[in-house]
């Protein structure tokens, strides 16, 4: 299943969530091992169709954060 994460910072390393849906739907336990694969979402187009319209625009907005930096 395809879904996105923030990462954040977790001691000195950078952790991922699994949205507790996925975990669900997945029967997930905690320390089991689950395979990640990385991309980052950098082009707008890249998420045209993969998400509803509510979430692009939301989507569109956090990554425009830090632009003016």
């Amino acid at each position: 299943m395809l879904t996105r994460s923030r990462l954040r910072r977790w001691g000195n390393s950078l952790g991922v969530t699994v949205p507790k849906e996925l975990v669900r739907r997945e029967g997930l336990r905690e320390g089991e091992e689950v395979e990640v694969q990385v991309r980052r979402v950098s082009d707008i187009r890249a998420l045209r169709g993969r998400f509803p319209i509510k979430e692009l625009q939301k989507a569109k907005e956090e990554m425009r954060k830090g632009w003016g930096e």
